[in-house]
């Protein structure tokens, strides 16, 4: 089902979280029921990402006493934020790093605004360049956004792809990429790895650092680990599945401020309650079918239990839950893994990057760098801090870093390669820096999606969110996240007969319906 662009929710229902440009956006509606559940139901949300804000704010606005348990003193997860005091005395605020909120991003996009209904919050970049160590440089500014011709626009436009290695592709095993549908994918692809996969269609090497690496490693992961389903998938959500194209917007202002701070207040207005630095440390079901909860010295019992954790919380707090779910289900919580450590380091300089940087750059082939961000370009606490001392506030990521190399030595190695990207930051000055390591991204491993969690479980009243959750639709990152959110109160107001929440996605096939053939005939040969 479909709905023209202009297609909005109505005034008296949360917003259904579309309102793209693309007119063959997915809408799955809600499930009807009552409007307000009265405070007749409880239920506990383990976890203050993405996934549990969501899963939070529909249920709190059906009505639901919700508490929310964050063990972290903010919210936000893996783009969260905390103040921190730089050697000059300034107070700013540090996060995980840089995040792209692309277009396609619907219910994501939907849960925002619900304090922000035009996303003044967001503004977008003009661009999205990519650098290859060679010289070689991509774009995203003057490609088509409407499949098929944003991926023969990129064709056509990028150096990176040359006429003999476009005669070298084999076209049929990369036809299936011109129909992606979940889980058919998963099913075709996810016992091969990204790179066996480029490697298998022939996929030309000096493209396939500025295209594909570029989204196998957003996962943070090495191509060689990555499911290629996980890629297909991200193909099929930037190329040839949606019409919103690959700009992105990004917060004007830090996380907590631009994003989660006003959400929290919006969920003490529906009468939740938010506990921050709350580590829970046990779920167990009751004879009478509810749930204790205990942390912080206490124990709590509610109707229901969302478990909006990221994989390594997951795995630990299910084996610390003895009794949740079932012996299989366990098991396969036990068999996730986190992805590879990764490094985000922010450096404040005492003078300027050179006027024609871009906001953000994708970076192949300079060791461990994989992008450059300068975040004074559209951040205005970074703006600020930049024009009072005439500096710039410069961010680089590793993903997928490599955990035998000592990490010192990978923090001066990802400084040094800026040094090579933006020479004029070698004569620069480090007022401040940091150095943020983390290890507790999901790892999409080559044949692990049967293992992977969905949302519900095997007790009616303990569902999963999360990136890490397996769900039949087309999304993933931050959008994953917010989407199994939203299913996750889902399930349980469906289970309590109250009104659910209406979910877009990108079309979920392929759009041409002569590529749907040919991928089919692809498909068919290869069984």
């Amino acid at each position: 089902m479909t709905a023209p662009a202009s297609t909005t929710a109505p005034a008296h229902r949360p917003a259904a979280a579309r309102r793209g440009r693309d007119r063959r956006a997915r809408v799955l509606p809600a499930r009807p029921g009552a409007r307000h559940a009265a405070g007749r139901h409880t239920a506990a949300v383990i976890g203050g990402g993405i996934a549990g804000l969501a899963a939070a704010t529909a249920l709190a606005e059906r009505g639901v006493q919700v508490t929310l348990y964050e063990r972290e003193p903010y919210l936000g997860g893996r783009a969260g934020g905390w103040p921190t005091r730089l050697r000059d005395g300034s107070t700013v605020t540090m996060s995980r790093g840089f995040h792209a909120f692309f277009r396609q991003y619907y219910n994501l996009r939907g849960l925002l605004r619900r304090t922000d209904p035009a996303l003044a919050a967001l503004t977008g970049l003009p661009d999205y360049p990519l650098l290859h160590a060679d010289g070689l440089r991509d774009s995203f500014r003057h490609v088509p956004r409407t499949p098929p011709w944003s991926a023969l626009g990129f064709v056509a436009l990028s150096p990176t792809f040359r006429l003999r290695d476009l005669r070298a592709m084999k076209g049929a095993p990369a036809l299936p990429l011109l129909d992606i549908r979940v889980p058919d994918v998963y099913h075709r692809l996810d016992d091969t790895s990204a790179y066996d996969f480029l490697e298998a269609i022939g996929f030309p090497a000096q493209a396939r650092h500025l295209a594909f690496e570029v989204f196998s490693r957003s996962f943070f992961a090495d191509p060689r680990q990555l499911s290629a389903a996980e890629m297909a998938l991200m193909f099929h959500i930037y190329f040839l599945g949606s019409a919103e194209g690959l700009l992105f917007d990004v917060p004007r202002s830090p996380y907590p401020a631009a994003l989660w701070q006003p959400l929290a207040a919006y969920l003490d207005r529906h009468r939740a309650e938010v506990r921050t630095a709350s580590t829970v440390e046990h779920v167990g079901p009751t004879p009478a079918g509810l749930f204790e909860v205990t942390g912080d010295g206490t124990t709590r019992r509610y109707d229901a239990v969302v478990l909006a954790l990221d994989a390594a919380g997951l795995r630990s707090l299910v084996a610390r839950s003895d009794r949740l779910g079932d012996r299989s289900w366990r098991e396969r919580v036990a068999h996730l893994r986190s992805a590879p450590p990764f490094l985000v380091t922010r450096l404040w300089l005492d003078r300027s990057v050179d006027p024609d940087r871009p906001g953000f750059l994708g970076t192949s082939g300079f060791g461990g760098l994989d992008n450059i961000s300068v975040l004074n370009r559209w951040e205005d606490e970074a703006a600020r801090w930049a024009a009072r001392t005439g500096g710039s506030v410069v961010e680089l990521h590793a993903y997928a870093a490599d955990a035998r190399v000592p990490r010192t030595v990978q923090e001066q190695q990802l400084i040094q390669q800026l040094h090579r990207v933006y020479p004029e930051t070698r004569e620069a000055e480090v007022v401040d820096v940091r150095h943020e390591w983390r290890e507790d991204c999901p790892l999409f491993p080559v044949g692990g999606y049967a293992d992977r969690p969905t949302v519900r479980t095997p007790d009616p009243g303990l569902v999963v969110a999360g990136d890490v959750v397996r769900t039949d639709l087309p999304v993933a990152l931050m959008e994953r996240a917010a989407t199994t959110g939203f299913q996750a109160a889902n399930a349980l107001l469906e289970r309590w007969g109250l009104h659910g929440q209406t979910l877009w996605t990108v079309p979920d096939r392929g759009r041409v319906p002569v590529l749907r053939k040919a991928a089919a005939w692809a498909g068919n040969r290869a069984t």
